[in-house]
């Protein structure tokens, strides 16, 4: 059986579950167009504010299905591009996506489950979570973003290591290396990013999204072109109500 998506609703937070059990939630073609199509209907939804993407069965995403690539591989690679090309359009959507998300990981995470897991904004790993490259082992090179996003977080070295290798890292490391924010107990890490998706929740939509297209255009842009969008956003946000509220809220504390 394949690795299905499954949505359900906690208020407003929208929580996509990877469920494929049998093989710890190795991802297909059908896990891509339900992750995008989700995505498209998140965003036009304004009742849903956050999403956390998680999996079942006590294990993140144990990567692209293997069985399913190597079929792609004896009848024509063309039909692997495709997949691939789907992966990766599901990867730009999460990654671009304007509403915060959170990635809520447990047990095993490898290889294409890892870059899933890195194209969400904040991580809650638990202490069982472990993280493998797994590429090397197949004699193949990352996808899904993943060598973009440990270059840019991770030194040169640190990274061809983990790339190379087949070595596996538990939350603590990855929190170490700031690519996972949270590290909680076993079995907890579902409702810990709950809790905070909630959290996020009442903040002005608009101002989170802001401060994600910041943060991306930084690390593409030089500085007087990163001033000149910090400038835009600010006063888009200084004339808004919620701007209004909240600076006289602050005023009122300081008794001015």
């Amino acid at each position: 059986m394949t690795t299905e998506l499954l949505t359900e609703r906690h208020g407003q937070v929208l929580v996509l579950t990877l469920s494929g059990p049998a093989t710890r939630n190795a991802m297909t073609a059908q896990v891509y167009a339900a992750g995008t199509e989700a995505l498209h209907a998140a965003e036009a939804n304004a009742d849903i504010r956050c999403i956390v993407l998680t999996g079942a069965g006590g294990h993140f995403c144990a990567g692209r299905d293997i069985q399913q690539m190597a079929g792609h591989r004896a009848r024509g690679i063309h039909q692997e591009a495709e997949q691939l090309d789907a992966y990766h359009r599901w990867i730009e959507d999460l990654v671009s996506f304007p509403k915060p998300v959170l990635a809520a990981v447990e047990g095993v995470t490898a290889g294409s489950g890892v870059s899933l897991m890195l194209a969400c904004d904040l991580v809650v790993a638990s202490e069982s979570t472990r993280c493998i490259s797994a590429y090397g082992h197949l004699g193949l090179t990352p996808d899904g973003g993943l060598s973009w996003q440990i270059a840019h977080r991770l030194p040169r070295g640190e990274a061809l290591k983990w790339l190379w290798g087949q070595a596996e890292h538990g939350a603590k490391q990855l929190h170490q290396w700031g690519l996972v924010q949270d590290v909680v107990p076993a079995g907890q890490a579902l409702s810990s990013a709950l809790q905070q998706a909630e959290q996020l929740s009442l903040s002005p939509p608009e101002l989170l999204a802001s401060t994600k297209e910041l943060l991306r255009a930084a690390t593409t842009q030089p500085l007087p072109a990163q001033l000149h969008l910090e400038k835009h956003h600010f006063m888009v946000h200084l004339s808004r109500p919620e701007a209004g509220q909240a600076l006289a809220r602050f005023m009122g504390r300081k008794g001015v």
